[in-house]
């Protein structure tokens, strides 16, 4: 069973670099990451994704969604319009990608600092065909509020 939503400062650290793991990469169970490797920021968990998406939780910290709806995504998926890493309120979107960045740390394997935070009210949730490459399901929002690079 999963945990409970939590206040930010209660999520779990990565036991490696200390820093915040998101409720989207929350269990070992995690896209591309070794079997039996101890969540982290590193890889979204595909359960906790596909949870995020149907129950409208926080990517960040697993609590209810209102909105606006906060995306994080790197500049290319902005571009797109299309983003990885689940759906998650404001201010938890905000403090993780503040931590991340000051840590100089990646997140999902790109450089903090090259992602944005993109408002929107609603989102579509496209699932991967099978004859797709990238095996990661898709966030895309529907009436992008506005959008705020880093820095």
């Amino acid at each position: 069973m999963d945990p409970a939503p939590r206040a930010y400062d209660e999520l779990p650290k990565d036991p490696t670099t200390g820093l915040t793991v998101p409720f989207a990469c929350g269990t070992a169970d995690a896209f591309g990451a070794p079997h039996g490797s101890a969540p982290s920021g590193a890889a979204l968990d595909k359960r906790r994704v596909t949870q995020c998406a149907l129950s409208r939780v926080c990517g960040v910290c697993g609590a209810g969604l209102g909105r606006p709806i906060a995306f994080l995504g790197t500049g290319r998926e902005v571009g797109r319009n299309a983003f990885h890493f689940p759906p998650g309120h404001l201010e938890c979107a905000s403090r993780l990608l503040e931590e991340y960045v000051a840590a100089g740390a990646s997140l999902l394997g790109d450089a903090a600092e090259e992602w944005q935070i993109v408002l929107t009210s609603g989102f579509e949730y496209l699932r991967p065909a099978k004859e797709q490459e990238d095996r990661r399901p898709v966030f895309c929002p529907n009436s992008v509020i506005s959008h705020h690079p880093v820095g």
